[in-house]
């Protein structure tokens, strides 16, 4: 548009009532033959003027009050300046940029890229981001809304006023940018949306936004994420064998809020855990750090399962940076931060992702697809090109901007089925007619070859419940592409098992072994993760039958079980020294346990395990292959024993584990193993600094020709009761 005359009356009209979809043709500086024409807007100024190299130009009122306009000669940059009147009643004057005079930030490529759903770099495009733009410092914003007749940033630098700074929609892309200068870092926003509707929607926050409010405050905020200074550069570039199939894996689930709380109650900072959580870790001997999600959520009681800033670390531990410290300190150490990853549904809170720009934009319209009644929450349109991209370049963006070490994928099972938890009759089927998400399946692969293509070394692992074939197979063998799988049959069956009286286990001997069947089917890992200790489930310990000493040691014996097994390791905070009470998320786990001797001594069994493991390379090397275990007596349900043989690479010594699930010793067991000679007792759980009773085999056994259990070897044992045993081979 071009005007000598102000704009008409009707586009004025249009822009107050919040009703224009163009706002730049019509506000900032057009031409007119040969000659500059600015109008602006300010519905608190009395008088304006553009101001060109210290010379102003006076802007005249419209009749649409709130706008003014008139020449303003030459071509260089101006500024507004206006004046009210204060409260004193006084004449008050102000300088301003105006945000109509920026050109766009967005480029072609980004507009072609953001149009296609391939954008790898999406936070980068959109969002808030401090900048200088043609001269200017500020910050610009981008959001996609693609069903919107209007879109505005409004925040504490405009008064929350979606009538000052509505935003330029860019081609077809469905996307709204604006540059507005003066806003910087810490700067308080929303997007005021129109729907097609020409309803005016909730405040949203921004999709893409760095950072939040304090919850139940909801607001953006703007900050600058840029210019960390990262020294994790001998962890990245060796990570990749530190996260292989054949690494010692052992990994500390930690929610954060609850781990430790400090004066009055809260919790702790990222900074803090940045010296306490990581001395700890390494401390105990864990590989792995493994966050329950950190990405911002309104519900403290959702752990934060249920997000609505997902590209922002809660500010409930502090700012960006210092999440980067926690995750630089933890690489300095040598220990790897694994991140839970939601992008199986999301809240409906009104300033979230839901009815976005008042239409299903992220989520299906049809709740049979779009709803999940577990949670109360919406489902992602994975079939959007768009929303696909959202995804898969969120999850780029914790490995690319806070060099997260890997991805664990929440209620991947819900992804996978049209039918999860739902009835028959209340689902889509997809085009074949089947209960396969095709679409999320699609997503999945998308995000597991963009990760590993664009970050190698990293890990992503699923947290899936059914029996999906090939979850951490290869994308082009036709798998879901993820490195590790949670073992959720493995968890549920032992579980079962160790809860029953001893006086029963013989008759549920299987629970123990099913998960030898199918353990080399998929790359797993075992979890007993927070889900154990909530909603009634009670502690740990509290699962243990039998009197309090009989708790302990039938913890300690399946904890032994546990590591022996193949697949890689994960324990929730609180576990690893028997937490007496279940979880509660608004408080720190039970420290004062360790005042108690029992409670120490699982706390040091633990990190002895977690040592053993560490170091003896056959309890690792081949966690993912059968070449790796072999049973040495997996049927004796009379005495309800386990026995069995962990191989590494042939030069490296074999292992083997036996396991009395009894509160019965057996003073003379004999097992078969592969060589005679000695076979020292690296760890026995009944050790008396565990708080066991201290029987054993004074710390080895000797092994002769007498064949036993098919091999060319065996020993007799002392097993005590309620105790797992590893016997490394010595050399000869």
């Amino acid at each position: 548009m071009s005007h000598a005359s102000p704009p008409s009356e009707s586009a004025l009209l249009r822009l107050l009532r919040g009703q224009h979809d163009d706002p730049f043709a019509v506000l900032g500086p057009h031409e007119h033959e040969g000659q500059r024409y600015v109008t602006a807007y300010d519905p608190g100024a009395d008088r304006m003027w553009a101001r060109v190299k210290g010379v102003r130009h006076p802007l005249e009122a419209t009749k649409v009050p709130g706008f003014f306009h008139g020449p303003v000669p030459g071509d260089v940059a101006y500024t507004l300046e206006g004046e009210d009147h204060g409260e004193d009643g006084e004449p008050h004057r102000f300088e301003k940029e105006d945000p109509y005079r920026f050109g766009p930030v967005l480029g072609e490529i980004d507009e072609y890229l953001l149009g296609e759903g391939s954008h790898r770099r999406l936070w980068e495009a959109l969002g808030a981001h401090v900048m200088e733009h043609e001269g200017a410092q500020g910050t610009h914003f981008a959001v996609w809304a693609p069903n919107a007749k209007r879109v505005s940033v409004v925040g504490d630098f405009n008064w929350w006023d979606g009538l000052r700074h509505p935003m330029r929609r860019r081609g077809n892309t469905g996307v709204w940018e604006i540059f507005i200068p003066g806003v910087g870092d810490g700067a308080f926003y929303r997007y005021e949306i129109v729907g097609p509707d020409g309803t005016v929607q909730p405040r949203k926050a921004d999709p893409m936004g760095f950072g939040s409010e304090h919850p139940p405050a909801n607001a953006s905020i703007v900050r600058d994420i840029s210019g960390y200074g990262w020294s994790d550069q001998d962890w990245i570039e060796t990570r990749a064998e530190a996260q292989s199939r054949s690494a010692p894996i052992s990994i500390y689930e930690v929610h954060l809020p609850s781990w430790r709380r400090k004066d009055w109650g809260r919790p702790i900072s990222y900074v803090e855990a940045a010296e306490e959580l990581i001395d700890y870790v390494c401390e105990m001997g864990f590989t792995h750090i493994e966050l329950l999600p950190v990405s911002e959520y309104p519900f403290d009681g959702s752990w934060g399962y249920q997000p609505i800033g997902m590209f922002a670390p809660t500010i409930r531990h502090g700012l960006p940076h210092e999440f980067r410290d926690l995750v630089n300190a933890a690489h300095e150490a040598g220990i790897g931060v694994i991140l839970d990853w939601v992008p199986g549904h999301f809240p409906s809170d009104a300033h979230g992702l839901g009815r976005f720009d008042g239409t299903a934009l992220y989520e299906h319209a049809d709740p049979k697809e779009g709803f999940h009644h577990d949670w109360n929450t919406l489902i992602y349109n994975y079939g959007r090109a768009e929303v696909a991209n959202y995804l898969t370049a969120n999850a780029l963006y914790w490995l690319e901007e806070y060099h997260a070490d890997g991805l664990r994928v929440d209620a991947v099972a819900s992804m996978l089925y049209r039918d999860y938890s739902r009835p028959e009759g209340e689902w889509v089927p997809n085009k074949d007619g089947g209960r396969e998400n095709y679409e999320a399946i699609s997503m999945l692969r998308r995000m597991n070859t963009e990760c590993y293509g664009q970050h190698p070394g990293i890990m992503t692992v699923a947290e899936e419940s059914t029996a999906y074939p090939g979850v951490s197979s290869p994308v082009d063998q036709g798998g879901l592409g993820f490195g590790f799988k949670w073992n959720m049959g493995w968890m549920n069956d032992t579980l079962e098992y160790i809860r029953k009286d001893p006086i029963y286990r013989s008759y549920h001997h299987h629970q123990m072994t099913f998960g030898l069947v199918y353990a080399f089917s998929e790359n797993f890992i075992l979890p007993i993760s927070h889900d154990e200790v909530v909603h009634g489930k009670g502690s740990m310990l509290g699962k243990m039958p039998g009197n309090e000493w009989e708790k302990f040691a039938n913890l300690r014996a399946y904890y032994g079980f546990m590591w022996g097994h193949p697949g890689k390791k994960l324990l929730f905070m609180g576990q690893e020294f028997a937490q007496a009470h279940e979880w509660n998320h608004d408080a720190e786990i039970d420290w004062g346990c360790l005042d108690d001797p029992s409670h120490a001594g699982m706390q040091r069994l633990i990190r002895d395990l977690n040592t053993l493991y560490f170091e003896t390379p056959a309890l690792h090397q081949k966690d993912a292959e059968e070449g790796g275990f072999a049973w040495i007596a997996g049927g004796d349900t009379d005495n309800s024993v386990f026995s069995w043989i962990r191989r590494g690479r042939l030069d490296e010594p074999e292992v083997a584990v036996i396991c009395n699930f009894t509160p019965s010793e057996q003073p003379s067991y004999r097992i078969g193993l592969p060589d005679t000679g000695v076979w020292r007792e690296a760890l026995n759980t009944d050790a008396g600094i565990y708080g066991g009773g201290n029987r054993g085999n004074f710390g080895r056994v000797i092994a002769d020709d007498e064949s036993c259990h098919g091999y060319p070897a065996s020993a007799e044992l002392f097993l005590p009761p309620l105790s797992a045993i590893f016997l490394v081979r010595e050399e000869s």
